[in-house]
């Protein structure tokens, strides 16, 4: 006879077994929530180029026993180098070392200008599958050479505001150098890429501007079903560099370097692979079979293949320093109007002389026009494009001369050109423009002597800066103004009839920006 299931002995048993299995699973669960407690939980705030800020944000969600958040910010590498100083993450992912070397220039702290890499992609030319077919693709694959023989349509960001612009200008330079005249052949095809040149990357693909292609990441690629072209020899690469910024504490740092272990762990390839992003070493990730593209590091100084951008596309940062002494005011009988109405005329009209990418500001100049400061400014730099459009010009021609003003030359003109080194651009021509009527007024500030002296000392060969002298009228001195200008490089143009300074205004702007 079978033994009943409810006997006493078989539930007791079953019983036993349940509660060692319950202590045994509570001490387990114990154990766990033991060993990945947290005393403290730091926050790691980075800042990550678009390209990459989402890979990054997903790597951070996967450890969920860290001892540690991290809190990920997509912004724009041109716009982060403005913004970090102000408001400073823990570390700092843009997608070129390029951006290292820029944020240290601009001198606001001591950035490092190397990071180890996290990820890469090679800068490609991307054909759209209608422009490839005329080159043979599918079957066989364009060269660059081939490409830019013609008068293709391709896009590109401006190489000053983008890595990959550079890239594309390295790449000018490679193609041309055998030519029968290397110079004309590079400045003829920069000119080629000026036409579809634009200030950011989501232009490139705007349905509005069609394109045969576009000097682009390797992972845009996918995202836009675009054929690629690789540059042989390569050209440099984006190499997302990891740096940790000055300032946090040893213990946000060893956060900072544990983070950097996870995001170099293979178990995080496949969030860089989504993105169509390579390891550092230029291998493909995700399972891909791709052929590795080593990295081809950034040029260690691009700034002469920038001026040379900058000369082709005629592409300036003009810091423009506006005479409003009380001279300014007086009249001009041949004009009807005044030297002030005339000036400003002439101001405006060359503003509209530039590209809309050219960046113009505006400071007026006189004597203690902002506590014991002779200068202040009016309009900040920003491109042509933004102050035609948003009708900033308007302040521009509210201007009035300050009665019983003089006029706080060496000053101003020192003020200035200090702080156009300091947010020096490459890729552009940099330029302090002077606008005046007179000589130095104010014998409380520095004389001449101090300011050239001053001004020699700022100078950099590698990141040129003229002062361009532009004066009007009989009490202008031209020797000291030519003496201010040539101390940096640059000139002065004067004359005597306030009625010409149109005339001499594009004289100045047209020599200086001759191609």
């Amino acid at each position: 006879m079978a033994r009943r299931s409810d006997s006493p002995v078989v539930i007791l048993s079953i019983l036993l077994v349940l509660s060692l299995a319950g202590w045994f699973g509570f001490d387990y669960l114990h154990e766990r929530l033991s060993s990945s407690s947290c005393d403290t939980v730091a926050t790691l705030s980075v800042v990550a180029a678009p390209g990459i800020a989402s890979a990054v944000a997903r790597v951070s969600e996967q450890d969920g026993a860290a001892c540690y958040r991290v809190e990920v910010i997509a912004r724009d590498s041109a716009e982060a180098v403005g913004s970090l100083a102000q408001a400073k993450p823990d570390v700092w992912i843009p997608e070129s070392s390029q951006w290292l070397l820029r944020a240290q220039r601009r001198g606001a702290w001591d950035i490092p200008v190397t990071g180890p890499s996290i990820a890469s992609s090679p800068i490609v030319l991307g054909l759209t599958e209608t422009a490839a077919r005329q080159f043979g693709w599918p079957e066989r694959t364009p060269t660059w050479a081939q490409v830019f023989s013609g008068e293709p349509a391709i896009g590109f960001v401006d190489p000053a505001v983008d890595p990959a612009g550079l890239s594309a200008l390295i790449a000018t330079g490679e193609l041309t150098g055998s030519a029968p005249d290397p110079a004309g052949s590079y400045a003829l095809t920069l000119r080629k890429l000026t036409k579809h040149a634009v200030q950011k990357p989501a232009e490139l693909f705007d349905p509005a501007r069609p394109l045969d292609g576009v000097v682009t990441p390797e992972s845009d690629l996918g995202k836009h079903g675009l054929v690629g072209v690789y540059a042989d020899p390569a050209v440099p690469s984006l190499d997302y560099p990891y740096v940790v910024l000055p300032g946090p504490d040893q213990s946000k740092r060893d956060v900072a370097q544990q983070f950097l272990s996870r995001l170099l762990d293979q178990t995080s390839a496949g969030q860089f692979a989504e993105e169509g992003l390579r390891g550092p070493d230029g291998r493909a990730l995700g399972g891909s079979s791709a052929a590795v593209v080593r990295p081809v590091a950034p040029p260690a100084d691009p700034d002469q293949l920038l001026n040379q951008w900058a000369a082709v596309n005629r592409s300036a940062r003009m810091q423009v320093l506006l005479d409003v002494s009380g001279s300014m005011a007086q009249g001009v009988p041949k004009a009807a109007t005044d030297r002030m109405t005339l000036t400003i005329r002439a101001a405006e009209l060359g503003i509209r002389l530039f590209k809309p990418t050219t960046k113009i500001g505006l400071w007026r100049f006189s004597t203690n026009l902002d506590g014991d400061k002779d200068y202040k400014e009016l309009l900040p730099v920003r491109p042509v494009g933004e102050l035609l459009a948003d009708g900033s010009l308007d302040e521009l021609r509210k201007v009035k001369a300050i009665h019983n003003g003089a006029t706080g030359l060496y000053d101003s003109v020192l003020a200035a050109y200090t702080s156009a080194r300091e947010n020096w651009e490459p890729g552009r021509i940099n330029l302090v423009v002077v606008l005046t009527d007179g000589k130095n007024e104010d014998p409380q500030g520095i004389n001449q002597e101090q300011l050239l002296a001053q001004l020699a000392e700022l100078q950099d060969p590698k990141r040129p800066l003229q002062i361009i002298g532009i004066g009007i009228g009989p009490d202008i001195d031209p020797v000291e103004l030519r003496a201010i200008s040539r101390a940096t490089g640059g000139d002065a143009y004067t004359t005597e009839d306030p009625t010409k300074i149109v005339d001499v205004f594009y004289a100045a702007m047209g020599r200086l920006l001759e191609t």
